[in-house]
């Protein structure tokens, strides 16, 4: 579906990527290729729409002072095997600088009580995450 205006939901988890990303405060390089890769891959996306996705999440991120805008469009949108790729995504952000970042950990954990994915699961996609960035389990 190629419509000129930008989807809600692609926006909403964009803006959920952009908030892990900003918890480090060090949202440059290896965060921002992260967050368009893992756009282009979720929604299909050509790389020029997935930046234009990505700048419209933080301009959202930056208007919104909460995240229950972003996680209620998620439930609503999104079964549970889709929330719980959000989760793996928010997942490969954290990790994208190969440190997870007390902050980040505690940002993810929040999210996905919000968005309704259970402790196992968010564990599994935790560890689905880390083994396609390379990263071995402490």
């Amino acid at each position: 579906s190629s419509s000129k205006s930008l989807d809600s939901l692609q926006v909403a988890v964009a803006a959920l990527l952009v908030e892990a990303a900003r918890m480090d405060d060090h949202f440059e390089g290896p965060e921002r290729q992260t967050i368009e890769r893992l756009l282009m891959e979720r929604f299909d996306l050509p790389v020029d729409a997935a930046s234009l996705l990505l700048r419209s999440a933080e301009v959202e991120v930056a208007r919104s002072t909460q995240l229950f805008p972003f996680t209620s469009l998620t439930v609503k949108r999104l079964d549970e095997a889709e929330r719980a790729r959000v989760i793996e995504m928010l997942w490969e952000v954290a990790y994208a600088d190969g440190v997870l970042d007390p902050q980040e950990d505690m940002l993810v954990r929040r999210i996905a009580g919000l968005i309704h994915v259970p402790d196992r699961v968010r564990g599994e996609a935790r560890l689905r995450a880390m083994a396609r960035l390379g990263i071995t389990p402490q």
